[in-house]
């Protein structure tokens, strides 16, 4: 109903949003989600392949620290195992020197930080480089305590923490120098007696082919190296996080707040009742929230231009209903004051227009504001139009009288106009047509519905038009015809038929459904107006010929 009163500031507003190229979203149909989704992503993929790096890196530090440990160890046993060094003695069963061997192992030998001890066949310790060293071994005491402080007795839980430790060390030790006591050189990493995770390699002693013993070289510097990692592992990670933490200010600066903003400012609209909203900054945005404010304005000045239609509308209804109820109390006023039989007949009949007036006025109103209602309820569906048009054509001249106007229906054989509409709706704006067609027409004139289509014009290429004989219409009044309440009829027409409501809602309804209706003047052979021609072009349903 207030479609066909919007300003022309709402029409071309429409029309602009309507002609506007959408952007096509990237990112699985979303740009700003793919935007946080990137930059989510880039914060973890820094950390994991942080991770991933410095677990290759920790790996082969460990694995370079066992081959060097491993060579080491492997020219030692060579040394141990050569009967001219004087490390094995005994004929004809050789054995390990353990004094020998402790000179072998000394710091001149074994790198500080290292720990060489040599087993013999029975898994004993013959040689320990801890035994042997200059070094003096040991930590900083703690600091001294107070005097007449009572000592500090170690706990209990302490002692059986330490010693269990001490048990899962030797076991572990023993188990490496056993598998290599089998002849097999084993490499591991495994726990000191004193909590320290240690590199080791143990490799059997060999006399020619006899093993003699086992040499195990261990280095202590596992945690040193793991801390150096986990200190390497912290750029990543600070980097991950100034990473996320600007993913989320961005959040927060790009989406959070424009939307706190827009509902802001509907809210606005609703309590201060505002007719519009405008963020211009978000407007020009090419993302979700600009198209969203975008949306939200557009729906806005919808709905205030349909509210000042609303008024209008109910404005000219208030008009158009107070001139036959001013004429029908007129005529109850002037009643009483009649004295003779033919005045009061004359003032019946005139009280009986004025109410066949206002019926139809209220009728066509009624209709008029349920327009909008029912355009919104009914799904466009295919349309035939040749079908529609000859249904209404047909009860038109079934229902004619002997002096009344023909109807006459004609479009190209063979083909049909198919367009996507409302059937409903569409016979309402035909049946106008005629109605008001007919109505012009002078007694025993004719009608002519006429379909086809038009190649010129390829977005409204169906095109009906409806002539009529009668007078024509004013070259001024060819668009005021399609206002509402707009009536001009001539001479001896019957007063209160028409309400004025019927051209507007031809144009409310094909405006609806894509299209426009004009009407033009019709031509005869001497150049003088022989009716008026009312033409409405609809476009084509998609994949379907007309």
């Amino acid at each position: 109903m207030a479609s066909d009163t919007a300003t022309a500031k709402a029409d071309l507003a429409d029309t602009a949003d309507d002609d506007r190229p959408r952007r096509r979203p990237r990112f699985g149909g979303s740009r700003l989600g793919g935007f946080i989704l990137a930059l989510n992503l880039l914060s973890l993929l820094i950390l994991f392949v942080g991770a991933l790096a410095l677990n290759e890196w920790r790996r082969g530090l460990i694995e370079a620290r066992q081959e060097t440990l491993a060579a080491q160890a492997q020219l030692l046993v060579q040394v141990l195992g050569e009967p001219q060094i004087g490390v094995t003695r005994g004929e004809p069963t050789p054995a390990l020197d353990p004094i020998e061997a402790s000179r072998w192992l000394r710091d001149n030998f074994i790198p500080e930080g290292q720990r060489a001890r040599l087993f013999d066949v029975d898994g004993i310790v013959v040689a320990d480089s801890y035994m042997v060293t200059e070094a003096i071994p040991g930590e900083p005491l703690p600091p001294a305590l107070p005097a007449g402080s009572p000592p500090v007795a170690p706990d209990a839980e302490d002692k059986a923490r330490d010693a269990r430790r001490l048990e899962e060390a030797q076991r572990a030790l023993a188990e490496e120098v056993e598998n290599a006591l089998e002849g097999h050189s084993s490499a591991t990493l495994r726990t000191s007696e004193t909590g320290d995770r240690v590199v080791s390699v143990s490799i059997p002693v060999r006399h020619v082919e006899q093993v003699l013993g086992v040499l195990t070289l261990e280095a202590g510097d596992v945690d040193e190296t793991l801390a150096a990692q986990r200190l390497a592992l912290m750029p990543f990670a600070l980097v991950a996080l100034v990473v996320s933490l600007l993913s989320s200010l961005l959040l927060h600066l790009f989406v959070a707040r424009p939307v706190m903003r827009l509902s802001a400012a509907a809210d606005a609209v609703r309590l201060q009742r505002a007719r519009a909203i405008s963020l211009p900054d978000l407007d020009h945005r090419r993302d979700e929230i600009g198209d969203l404010a975008r949306s939200l304005e557009t729906m806005t000045e919808t709905l205030s231009d349909r509210m000042d239609a609303i008024e209008r509308f109910a404005a000219d209804v208030a008009h158009e209903i107070k001139n036959p109820l001013t004429s029908i109390r007129s005529a109850l006023e002037t009643l009483p004051l009649v004295r003779t039989e033919a005045q009061r007949e004359k003032l019946t009949a005139l009280l009986q227009q004025d109410v066949r007036r206002l019926d139809r006025l209220i009728t066509d109103i009624s209709n008029a504001s349920r327009l909008d209602a029912e355009l919104n309820r009914d799904r466009p569906r295919p349309v035939d139009l040749t079908v529609l048009l000859r249904e209404i054509v047909e009860v038109y001249e079934a229902g004619m009288k002997p002096d009344g106007v023909h109807v006459s229906f004609s479009g190209s054989p063979g083909e049909h106009a198919v367009i996507r509409g409302r059937d409903g709706p569409l016979g309402q704006v035909f049946r106008n047509l005629i109605d008001n067609a007919r109505s012009f027409s002078p007694p025993g004139g004719q009608v002519r519905v006429t379909l086809s289509r038009d190649e010129i014009d390829p977005d409204l290429p169906i095109r009906v038009r409806v002539e009529d004989d009668g007078p024509g219409i004013p070259p001024d009044n060819l668009e005021t015809v399609f206002e509402r309440f707009y009536t001009s009829r001539p001479r001896g027409t019957a007063f209160g038929n028409n309400s004025g409501l019927g051209l507007s809602i031809v144009r409310q309804i094909v405006e609806a459904h894509g299209g426009r209706v004009w009407v033009e003047n019709r031509k005869g052979p001497d150049g003088g107006v022989a009716g008026a021609r009312f033409e409405v072009a609809l476009p084509a349903s998609p994949g379907r010929r007309a």
